[in-house]
């Protein structure tokens, strides 16, 4: 039975199509060279560190590699943000296997750009590039790799496997002279009867001050776009594990990244934005909004499907009692709660036009030959704020390369990466304005 869903991706498409204006496809590479300033004025959120890389192939026309570009897009207003600041990046890196059983994402992709050891080096330099102080991986399958890269930058990491037959997980590095670990708690969702997939929850502290202390959240969602009610089911299980462990530790401020294998505009992003979501409202086989991001659609190439509204009692029939109790918690309850309060961090923070929709949320975050959209998120609780974001890529310059990984992009996902603050108590308001505003005594040899 077909059944209503509120989702399109094609929104943006005719966007995407004025705006894609012609450029030599053979380039510099741009990154932006994260540093310690935080000016909020607009010169400073336009500034963008470039690498020029020798391309033997430029001159030959061989190369569909195009220029690419991420700079950090900075908060306006900082008056709410404390001196500790600290950097989290999410990156779904594709696993070697999955490249490797997958091909026919990435028949667009030279398959030097597919090898591991290329991507391996690719990914360590955007890293590196970026210099977080904590890094959220998925679809890690060689962990040992880069631990070893890792640990001699001065990060120590954790790992939490898949269940089933799969060599995947996600992994979790942090600066060990700036975080102090205090709790790890590991979720196997399988275990709750939610998949295969896994996702981890570390507690920390930080090194210079102890009454610093912050939750981070990794996890990679199922990917099966017709288990809508798996997808909630395990968003829902980390958000109560969250909550839990900020409740232990003194209601420590939350971050949770990932690739959350559901699109801005969504039922289940409602969910995370909203902390609450009627099921019966979507079908579970459209609740993830993936469907409507195939190229194709995106690009405004393929025209989308109308589908029929249907009224509340029909939707009901697209639910057994066992697939609400797996979203929901409750097989008699049809809305799914939870008692956080989110926003999401490049939502939070006005980009480009080019790279983000009216929603705030980056145009795209993964790009292969069926999939062109968001999925991946770094979401936050009270008690800190963002300052700054790296910026995404343009469709335009995406759609360029032909499809991920490329020449410069180590997987078929762009890394998010984003600076907090603490956010700046009432007294240490108070404190900082007497602290500005008292003389300074000036004293003459």
């Amino acid at each position: 039975m077909a059944c209503h869903s509120n989702f399109s991706c094609s929104a943006f498409s005719s966007f995407l199509i004025t705006n894609n204006t012609n450029h030599h496809p053979f380039s510099e590479f741009k990154f932006n060279s994260p540093t310690s300033n935080t000016s909020s004025s607009s010169s400073s959120s336009s500034r963008s560190y470039t690498r020029r890389w020798f391309n033997p192939l430029r001159r030959r026309n061989s190369d569909n590699s195009s220029e690419i570009q991420r700079h950090w897009i900075e908060a306006p207003n900082q008056s709410h943000a404390s001196p500790e600041r600290f950097t989290v990046a999410s990156y779904n890196i594709l696993a070697d296997r999955n490249a490797k059983q997958h091909s026919d994402l990435y028949i667009n992709v030279p398959s030097r750009y597919i090898s591991w050891d290329h991507r391996k080096t690719v990914i360590s330099n955007e890293l590196f590039g970026w210099d977080p102080d904590i890094l959220c991986l998925q679809e890690v399958d060689k962990y040992v790799e880069l631990s070893d890269i890792l640990v001699k930058a001065g990060y120590t990491g954790t790992y939490k496997r898949r269940t089933g037959d799969t060599a995947d997980g996600c992994a979790m590095f942090w600066k060990a002279d700036k975080f102090r670990l205090l709790e790890e708690e590991g979720i196997q969702f399988k275990d709750f009867g939610l998949s295969d997939n896994v996702a981890q929850l570390l507690v920390f502290e930080m090194c210079e001050s102890e009454s610093r202390r912050l939750i981070v959240g990794n996890i990679h969602v199922l990917y099966n776009p017709n288990r809508g009610e798996v997808k909630l089911g395990q968003i829902r299980f980390l958000l109560s594990r969250a909550q839990a462990l900020s409740d232990k530790w003194g209601s420590a401020p939350i971050v949770l990244a990932g690739d959350f294998n559901t699109t801005p505009q969504s039922g289940i992003y409602k969910f995370l934005s909203s902390s609450e979501l009627n099921i019966l409202l979507y079908d579970r086989k459209e609740l993830s909004g993936q469907k409507s991001c195939r190229p194709a659609q995106v690009l405004g190439e393929e025209k989308e499907t109308l589908r029929p509204f249907i009224l509340p009692d029909g939707l009901l029939k697209c639910w057994t009692d066992e697939e609400v109790k797996v979203a929901t918690g409750d097989s008699k309850r049809y809305l799914a709660v939870h008692s956080l309060k989110l926003n999401s961090s490049y939502a939070t923070l006005n980009g480009s036009t080019s790279t983000m929709r009216f929603s705030g949320e980056p145009l795209a975050t993964s790009y292969h030959s069926k999939f062109l959209g968001t999925v991946d998120y770094l979401w936050y609780s009270e008690g800190i704020v963002p300052t700054r974001v790296l910026d995404t890529v343009p469709i335009a310059e995406l759609v360029r390369t032909g499809g991920l990984p490329c020449k410069r992009v180590g997987s078929d996902h762009l890394a998010l990466v984003c600076e907090f603050s603490f956010s700046v108590t009432k007294t240490e308001s108070t404190e900082m304005v007497a602290a500005a505003a008292s003389p300074r005594l000036h004293i003459e040899d």
